[in-house]
C-alpha cells in the first residue's frame, strides 16, 4: 500500500518562501510520475507542478518562475520550494503519485499553506 506523507506548509507572509516535502512509501518511487495540486474551498483542485520519471516538469502558468519541483528518487521524495510567495497561493497542497502500467494514483493527504500579512 503506498503513502504520501506532505509536510513544510504554515503561514507566511507575502513575499515570503516555504518548501513542501512529500515522502512516498513504496520501492518503486523512480518510475512514478509525480504532482503538486492545490485546492482551497469551493473550487476544484488545480495541478501546480508535475515531475516525470526522467525529470521532466512543468508548471501551472501562474506559478511559473517563483515555484520549482523536484525528486529525489534515493530518499523517495518530491519536493515544491515555492518563492515570491502571494495569498492567491492561500491552499491546501497535495502530492500525488501516479503509476502509468498499471494506471494507479495515489494522494496525500495535503497539508495547509497560507500566506497572510
Amino acid at each position: 500500500q503506498v503513502q504520501l506523507v506532505e509536510s513544510g506548509g504554515g503561514l507566511v507572509q507575502p513575499g515570503g518562501s516555504l518548501r513542501l516535502s512529500c515522502a512516498a512509501s513504496g520501492s518503486i518511487f523512480s518510475i512514478s510520475t509525480m504532482g503538486w495540486y492545490r485546492q482551497v474551498p469551493g473550487n476544484q483542485r488545480e495541478l501546480v507542478a508535475g515531475i516525470t520519471s526522467g525529470g521532466g516538469t512543468n508548471y501551472a502558468d501562474s506559478v511559473k518562475g517563483r515555484f520549482t519541483i523536484s525528486r529525489d528518487n534515493a530518499k523517495k521524495q518530491v519536493y515544491l520550494q515555492m518563492n515570491s510567495l502571494k495569498p492567491e497561493d492561500t491552499a491546501v497542497y497535495y502530492c500525488k503519485q501516479t503509476f502509468q502500467f498499471p494506471k494507479q494514483e495515489y494522494w496525500g493527504q495535503g497539508t495547509q499553506v497560507t500566506v497572510s500579512s
